[in-house]
Parts: structure tokens; C-alpha cells; sequence
């Protein structure tokens, strides 16, 4: 497989429905994109695996937001890792890629040698939607209570949006002959479309937290467990692998279910700041408080958490009492 081959398909999100089973889904090859965001930042190994986990999940869950919409996931917690914030911008005009951005802010010298999940504590994972100006943003949360952060996606799209949601990820470091190692992740996402009973909210699994199969019954239940059990056979090479295309990958996994595909979406590594926006941010500021958060060389710093882009700005030039710079 050559390399012009495999860029056909990485850094996309390839969505499809199977007609068979009233089932939509969606297939992510991520590669560029997470390098992109994990060079960002020198992370331990446990903390790159939960950005890299989380960034896979906004890649499926958002291709379905609305053109200029955005879709932000995060995470909040009391463990070693406090959060997990991940961006998704959609494009603003069909045939654009979409933007992806993330970070995680952690206590290193809490972190241990457990799995990536158990660096995470109580705490929530939440959805927003912005719709932009004009609109009131969507939030949705659901509790930390369990044993991964694709559990916790799969337990708010049951108990928040009552749509039984199934996620198979994979990520990891990639060496392959000939080209320098670097991050590769790859993930399937199904979800079964019909509404759930209004009174569905009473029937909710352990620890009252709904699951997918407390949603689906009768044919709608089988359905949904024969997409499962087909799912179940996929390996994680024929997720990240190179040299498996997502649509060979959907007719080996649903061929008898009638996968069809429609057009894939572009992802890239993005960052929204700049100047401009870090001169809005600190706008709410009095010229005393200005004064504060200046450093000792007599200037005003910010770094942006996820592209780690450095500023640094004139302290008379931000806040409500900011002065112009004299003209030469």
C-alpha cells in the first residue's frame, strides 16, 4: 500500500447507515490530526492514551454537528488527571475539513502505573453544542462510574439522548518499515436511530445509569445485538491499520446487513486563538488589575492550553482602560 493511498483515508470520518437493521454508524482513521495535538504537549504515557481515547470519540460524535457548529467534550475530575477538554469545529462550508483540538491538565506526581482510566476519579463527562451567536449553548453530563471514557460516551448517549450508542476504539504508537513512529487511532460507531419509549427513564440498568440495551427490545433489540456481536470480531489492526480501507473494513464486519456509505469528512488539527481573542478574553480587566498579572519584564503573557501558542502583550494596550499604542 502506498503512501498517497493510505492519505485517502486517514484523518477522515466515513459515515454510514445499515439498511438492514435501522442502524447509522461511522468509521474515524485518525493519524496526522493526533500527532498534531499530542506534540503539542509533552504528556505521560497514561495521559497521551486518555487525549488520544477522547480525541477519537469527538472525531465520531461531532461529524454529525451542523455546518459552523461546535462540539466540545469534557472531562472533570478529582483523580491524578482533573480534565480532559477536546474541540470539534465543524466546517463552515461543505467540503472543508473539520477542526480538531484537545488537552488535559493532570497532577503528575499523583499519576501511577494503573491503567489510563485509573487516573481518572469521580467526577463527569460532559457534551456541549454551541450553535454559535443568537443560540443557547446544549449540556449534557453524565457521571465518571465507569470502567472507560468510552463507557461514559456510550452511558450519556443512553441516559441523555435515549440512542443506544456502541463505540470499538483503538490507538496507539504505529512503527511501520521506513517511516517514523507516530501516533495512529482508528474507531467504529454505531448507533440505532428509533425513538425510545418516553418511559424508558424508569427502566435505567446499575447505579441508575441507562445502558443501550435498556432501549431496544423485540426486533429493534435484535438488531441491534446481531450489529453488536458483528462488531465484536473487529481487531485492532483492522482499525488503525494502514493498508485496510473503511469500506473494506464495513463489508467485512456488516456485508450481510447492507452497509452503504456516504461522503467521508476531512479532520484536521486546529486551534482557534489568537491575539485578537486573548485581547477580548482579558477586556473585562481594569488597568489595576492589569497591573497584577504583569510579569517582571513588564509585560502581560498568556499560552493557549491547546496549541501552546505564546503571547505577549503591551499591559497598557488590554482591559476595559486600554490605551492605543502611539503612532510613530
Amino acid at each position: 500500500m502506498t503512501l498517497g493511498s493510505k492519505l485517502a483515508w486517514d484523518d477522515t470520518v466515513l459515515p454510514f447507515q445499515l439498511d438492514a437493521s435501522d442502524i447509522r454508524g461511522r468509521v474515524a482513521r485518525l493519524d496526522g490530526v493526533l500527532d498534531g495535538i499530542l506534540k503539542q504537549h509533552d504528556y505521560p504515557p497514561q495521559v497521551e492514551a486518555l487525549v488520544a481515547e477522547m480525541a477519537l470519540l469527538t472525531a465520531l460524535i461531532g461529524q454529525t454537528v451542523k455546518l459552523r457548529w461546535k462540539l466540545s467534550l469534557q472531562v472533570q475530575s478529582k483523580g491524578a488527571v482533573r480534565m480532559i477538554a477536546t474541540d470539534y469545529y465543524a466546517p463552515k462550508t461543505e467540503g472543508e475539513p473539520a477542526q480538531i483540538r484537545a488537552y488535559a491538565s493532570f497532577d503528575a506526581d499523583r499519576l501511577t502505573d494503573e491503567a489510563p482510566f485509573a487516573q481518572v476519579g469521580e467526577g463527569y463527562f460532559a457534551v456541549l453544542i454551541d450553535q454559535g451567536k443568537g443560540s443557547t449553548p446544549y449540556q449534557g453530563i453524565t457521571p465518571l462510574t465507569a470502567e472507560s471514557l468510552t463507557y461514559c460516551a456510550e452511558a450519556y448517549f443512553a441516559q441523555s439522548e435515549q440512542l443506544p450508542t456502541r463505540f470499538s476504539l483503538s490507538y496507539g504508537r504505529s512503527s511501520e518499515p521506513g517511516v517514523p513512529e507516530h501516533w495512529r487511532a482508528g474507531g467504529v460507531m454505531l448507533q440505532h436511530m428509533p425513538k425510545a419509549s418516553p418511559f424508558v427513564a424508569s427502566e435505567a440498568g446499575s447505579e441508575n445509569v441507562l445502558t443501550a440495551d435498556d432501549l431496544v427490545d423485540g426486533d429493534e433489540g435484535e438488531n441491534w445485538r446481531r450489529a453488536n456481536i458483528l462488531l465484536d470480531t473487529v481487531d485492532d489492526l483492522e482499525l488503525i491499520g494502514p493498508v485496510v480501507p473503511p469500506t473494506d473494513l464495513l463489508v467485512r464486519l456488516f456485508h450481510e446487513e447492507g452497509p452503504r456509505v456516504f461522503d467521508a469528512q476531512a479532520v484536521r488539527f486546529g486551534c482557534t486563538c489568537s491575539e485578537d481573542r486573548v485581547r477580548q478574553s482579558l477586556s473585562i480587566y481594569s488597568a489595576a488589575d492589569i497591573e497584577k498579572m504583569t510579569t517582571d519584564t513588564g509585560r502581560v503573557t498568556a499560552d493557549c492550553q491547546f496549541c501552546s501558542a505564546h503571547y505577549d502583550l503591551d499591559p497598557a494596550t488590554v482591559g476595559f482602560e486600554a490605551k492605543e499604542p502611539d503612532c510613530e
